[in-house]
């Protein structure tokens, strides 16, 4: 016989499925992924023994393990968990949820003139001019733009290759583009320490995949070393880019919601 479902019921098991589904996709991205299902294992044996089998002797003894591990999840998750709550505080999403109530009167973001990009980044691989280029997405980046100079400028080629020609002091931070605009440069991000970047990457692929894991920002590397190009997005790098998949990558920006 079914037990009776209620509104509320419904409510909880809808939240608690949105909350597990953001924590799978922010492990997902880490490389605490396996981590976290052996916490889930751990959790499910201590419920089997504790709830179902009522073991007292191995029960107490786990339950003093789940209450000291409790703060040692937070120190081993503790970057997964800044991501969620950076998540979950995106103004940008509470935005959106407020859409669902409201009338769409407000005017769509505008995206940044992918053709100048396009062009500055391949003259830039030409010459072996390293480059960092960061696109907001839905989750805001002002913290990471308070730690450059602002610019605020419409987007040309020749204004992007000067910021990072190697005499400019803008030159090796990240520039960040927002609203179709560039709003700044010489940047500062965080730095990705996963072990899976091959030894041979710098601090600007690094930098790039740190952005992408903290936020959903797009970002483009362009090698001072090889000249090769680069994008980072969502966690995941993508190496040695043609032409044609670069264009790929930047014109998802028009598409996309």
């Amino acid at each position: 016989m079914f037990l009776p479902l209620g509104i509320k019921d419904v409510i909880d098991i809808f939240l608690v499925a949105v909350f597990m589904y953001n924590v799978y996709r922010v492990m997902k991205m880490s490389g605490a992924f396996n981590l976290f299902l052996g916490v889930l294992s751990f959790m499910a044996l201590w419920l089997i023994i504790t709830q179902l089998l009522a073991l007292p002797l191995i029960g107490s003894i786990l339950d003093k393990l789940v209450g000291v591990g409790t703060i040692a999840l937070v120190i081993l998750f503790q970057d997964e968990i800044r991501r969620i709550l950076v998540t979950i505080g995106s103004q940008r999403r509470w935005k959106s949820f407020s859409r669902i109530f409201t009338i769409r009167n407000e005017q769509r973001k505008d995206k940044p003139d992918v053709s100048a990009i396009i062009l500055a980044c391949l003259n830039m691989s030409r010459t072996k001019t390293g480059a960092l280029i960061i696109i907001e997405e839905k989750m805001r980046l002002d913290s990471y733009m308070q730690t450059g100079e602002k610019i605020n400028a419409d987007i040309k080629t020749r204004l992007i290759e000067n910021i990072f020609f190697k005499n400019s002091p803008l030159h090796d931070g990240a520039m960040i583009i927002a609203n179709g605009r560039i709003d700044s440069a010489g940047c500062v991000l965080p730095i990705s320490y996963s072990l899976d970047i091959p030894k041979e990457l710098g601090l600007r692929h690094r930098a790039a995949l740190g952005i992408s894991q903290e936020t959903d920002a797009k970002a483009i590397i362009v090698s001072e070393e090889t000249g090769k190009i680069s994008t980072a997005c969502l966690g995941e790098l993508q190496l040695d880019l043609t032409p044609e998949s670069l264009k790929n990558f930047l014109y998802e920006l028009r598409v996309e919601s």
